[in-house]
């Protein structure tokens, strides 16, 4: 079988998240590192592969592909049989209700989690100030969604129901830096949110990515 040719840097969520769907699909791949200080995103030569000049992308022979949950979509659709079944492909109920969860990861919970982090983790890296009050606006937003998730978790084992999905997968890598923050009570003041997390970061993946995702 042909190695993946990754494009991105292990601390990147995204990047992490197409190595976690790799890993549990349990596929050979190659992580090509961009070096984003000097610019290389921004160049020619990468931005054949990401014309959005961003990381991760992803090569499989003649196929290049960018965004991390259509790469895992691609790698997940491709390799149905293989490892972990990360779309429920074999049911059309429970493969609808992955879509419609990777839908709410990308579009609800994703957004405020990213700029969270952003101002506790990553303004500080580059000497500008967190900003508190935008800190509260999104952790307002994220509660509410996470109030969804812990109504949702109190009758599944899972987002999407009672198996591990992309669903599941998609939300690791943000929060495995947002449990290192002072705000990490989010998580771990909803009973059933917080027994959904210690699974999910308890796979083999998910640690042996995890454990190169240092900022």
């Amino acid at each position: 079988m042909a190695i993946y040719r990754v494009h991105g840097i292990p601390m990147s969520a995204c990047t992490a998240r197409v190595l976690l769907c790799l890993h549990e699909k349990g596929l050979a791949y190659e992580l090509l590192p961009v070096d984003l200080a000097a610019g290389a995103h921004k160049q020619p030569p990468y931005l054949s592969l990401n014309p959005f000049g961003q990381i991760p992308a992803l090569e499989d022979g003649e196929v290049s592909l960018f965004e991390s949950r259509a790469i895992n979509r691609y790698l997940a659709h491709k390799h149905k049989d293989a490892g972990t079944d990360l779309l429920r492909s074999n049911s059309l109920s429970e493969a609808a209700l992955v879509d419609t969860w990777m839908e709410v990861e990308a579009h609800r919970f994703n957004g405020p989690i990213s700029e969270i982090l952003i101002q506790i983790l990553v303004n500080p890296m580059y000497g500008m100030a967190s900003e508190e009050q935008k800190i509260e606006t999104e952790m307002g937003k994220l509660g509410k969604v996470l109030d969804v998730y812990e109504e949702r978790l109190s009758k599944s084992k899972y987002l999407a129901g009672e198996s591990y999905s992309l669903v599941d997968l998609h939300h690791i890598p943000t929060l495995v830096y947002f449990m290192t923050t002072p705000k990490a009570n989010a998580i771990t003041s909803r009973a059933h949110v917080i027994a959904w997390w210690n699974d999910i970061s308890s796979r083999p993946a998910t640690i042996q990515v995890s454990t190169n995702m240092k900022l």
